[in-house]
């Protein structure tokens, strides 16, 4: 008899004990995942709820990050909460600029003037319709009266 392991033989007696027989799937073949190797790190992700940018490299994010700052400063309600949020941004895209790591991607610091100058025209336009509506409404609440 050829040698055999220690968790071979635990198999081989297992399997002899008919430990296998009732097991979920058995008879079936595997489930195929697409997508190549990282399967089971996309299947976490899913599970855990993550957002899907949690696997791209640092860089791409922090240049996700950077495209979608208008969106993301868009209602915030103070110019200091702005400020904020473009000075972390910065400071992780120095911090990875001095410690890169995954693709090397160009990356600048996001200058914070015109980011605010935006939020600024942005919630003056929100303001000048809700006034707008506002006034709209004020003669049909006279005129439930």
């Amino acid at each position: 008899m050829p040698w055999e392991s220690a968790v071979e033989k635990a198999i081989r007696e297992a399997t002899e004990r008919g430990e296998f027989d009732d097991l979920p799937g058995k008879g079936k073949p595997l489930p195929r995942f697409e997508g190549g190797e990282d399967w089971w790190v996309r299947r976490y992700v899913e599970r855990e709820g993550l957002p899907a940018d949690a696997l791209l490299p640092v860089a791409v994010q922090l240049r996700k990050e950077t495209e979608r700052l208008p969106e993301t400063v868009r209602d915030l309600p103070t110019e200091e909460s702005v400020r904020r949020v473009v000075a972390d941004l910065n400071a992780r895209i120095a911090e990875h600029i001095r410690n890169p790591e995954g693709p090397r991607l160009p990356l600048r610091k996001v200058e914070p003037g015109p980011v605010i100058e935006a939020w600024r025209t942005r919630r003056a336009e929100r303001g000048e319709a809700l006034r707008q509506a506002r006034a709209q409404e004020a003669p049909r609440r006279r005129r439930r009266r």
